[in-house]
């Protein structure tokens, strides 16, 4: 597969507002802010900034994992070698330097550098707690990455590589703020008068500040979860205090989930809409038999709703299979309009009501000394109603078959294996946010996934990071060369 196209695409979806398409081969760098023009103001950053932490989570990354984690298979091009876990330094360069660092950080250090120059603490509120999720996609893609030192021009054009460690729980003789505390920044921010605030501009709330306070909150919550193998009792300290400031301080309700919406028509449409319905790679994907099995041994009724079915069944592959592809390719199983949009306009999901319910969940089952208001019972059986509304079943109709299948409804048995059946849900309802996905199995190892036919990759194993790329590793001395393998942990992955 040829990626520079496509990635093309999606950068210069994200960033012609504020460089022009000839500026792209000068903005590669992590650090390469002077080429940013000094007159962009915050309401023309922050919609460049929402839609390319999208894409950075949608785009090729969300290919990659939602192949992992089998809720996709790879039929052809890259997502063929993904699914039979071949990957190296060479994928995702586009995604690190355009989409992520060149794109998304970029905009929101602009933001909050020139909002906090304006009186314009709105904007950068929102800036800080969408710049901790952005960083949070890399740390949780790459392992150690450049952070503390990122961002600042030519001050440091080969910035140091912080340990993931570091960059979730902070380290002051390194002079390294936390995620955590860059999160509680940003509330502070939002909690300050602002000489302006967004409205349209805003993708995802529409200026809505008290959504976008709850958002902060709930992005601690994840942050917390995604440690809590490695730092239980900070974890637990993170989830008290956020539920300590009551129920209504963080996403509570699927009105109020962090998702940014794209247009509907072309050139503005999500990412996901692209490739599986529009561009030449459209063909590359198909649904995973797996993930139809499973949702038909359960009887769930968001099956028809998350995948296409062109006719009596279902036209899927297996993980890694090389044999001949179901024709004609037009039928295939894809993605339906819950994850792409009708006309493509998503949304793409980033943080939302049914997670939230799921993470308090796990926290309530597994981690000691959190002041959970809920049993894990319930908050297990809000995350699934709340999952099921978002694909618009009616109240009636989730109660019907939550009735009828107890097997599914109830959690039951050890510990360990009612925390399967909080994460199989939690992977069900993340069909289309693959990341999310990949993140929780590598964090637990559930839902148990078999191995794919064919698999090579390091020793046939799933990956459980991405390996740095190589455009990088030739330009800054600071990473280590050769870097870890795609089989070798994260920190926070101790499962």
């Amino acid at each position: 597969m040829k990626r520079t196209n496509i990635y093309k695409y999606a950068y210069y979806l994200l960033i012609p507002l504020l460089l022009g398409v000839s500026a792209c081969e000068d903005y590669l760098d992590v650090n390469d802010t002077p080429n940013n023009p000094l007159a962009v103001t915050p309401p023309v950053l922050l919609p460049s900034a929402l839609a390319g932490t999208a894409f950075a989570n949608a785009n090729e990354l969300n290919r990659f994992a939602a192949v992992t984690v089998t809720h996709l298979a790879g039929a052809a091009g890259s997502p063929a070698a993904y699914d039979i876990y071949n990957i190296d330094g060479g994928v995702f360069g586009n995604q690190w330097r355009f989409e992520i660092y060149g794109g998304a950080l970029v905009n929101y250090q602009k933001l909050i550098e020139d909002g906090e120059e304006r009186g314009a603490n709105a904007y950068v509120g929102i800036a800080k707690i969408m710049k901790a999720y952005t960083f949070s996609i890399a740390t949780d893609v790459w392992g150690d990455v450049p952070y503390s030192e990122a961002l600042k021009g030519t001050e440091f054009l080969q910035p140091r590589i912080d340990s993931q460690e570091d960059i979730y729980k902070g380290n002051s003789a390194l002079g390294i703020q936390s995620l955590f505390d860059l999160v509680r920044e940003g509330l502070a921010d939002l909690e300050e008068a602002s000489t302006f605030t967004p409205g349209s501009d805003d993708l995802v709330y529409e200026g809505d500040i008290e959504k976008w306070k709850k958002a902060g909150n709930t992005l601690l919550l994840k942050f917390a979860m995604q440690i809590s193998r490695r730092e239980p009792a900070l974890a637990a300290s993170v989830i008290n205090e956020v539920l300590a400031k009551g129920p209504e301080s963080y996403i509570a309700s699927n009105t109020e989930d962090l998702n940014v919406r794209f247009g509907a028509s072309v050139g503005s449409q999500s990412p996901i809409h692209t490739y599986t319905n529009v561009s030449s790679f459209k063909d590359e994907l198909i649904v995973s038999t797996r993930f139809v099995d499973v949702l038909e041994s359960l009887n769930d009724p968001r099956l028809p709703i998350f995948v296409t079915k062109p006719g009596a069944d279902y036209v899927t592959v297996d993980n890694g299979f090389r044999g001949t592809l179901p024709q004609p390719v037009a039928n295939w199983s894809r993605y339906n309009s819950y994850v792409t949009g009708v006309n493509g306009e998503g949304p793409v999901r980033l943080v939302t009501n049914f997670q939230r319910a799921f993470i308090l969940a796990e926290a309530a089952l597994t981690l000691p000394g959190v002041a959970t208001t809920q049993t894990a019972q319930e908050y297990y059986t809000e995350a699934i109603t709340a999952s099921m509304e978002l694909a618009g079943l009616t109240s009636a109709e989730i109660t019907a078959y939550l009735d009828a299948n107890p097997a599914i409804a109830t959690l039951s048995g050890s510990t360990e294996q009612q925390l399967e059946q909080i994460m199989t849900q939690k992977w069900i309802a993340w069909f289309g946010n693959g990341l999310e996905a990949w993140n929780d199995w590598r964090r637990t190892g559930y839902p148990v996934l078999a191995p794919s036919q064919n698999a090579v990759g390091i020793d046939g194993t799933r990956p459980v990071r991405a390996q740095y790329i190589e455009q990088e590793l030739s330009r800054n001395p600071n990473f280590p060369n050769p870097g870890p393998l795609s089989n070798e942990k994260l920190w926070w992955d101790v499962d």
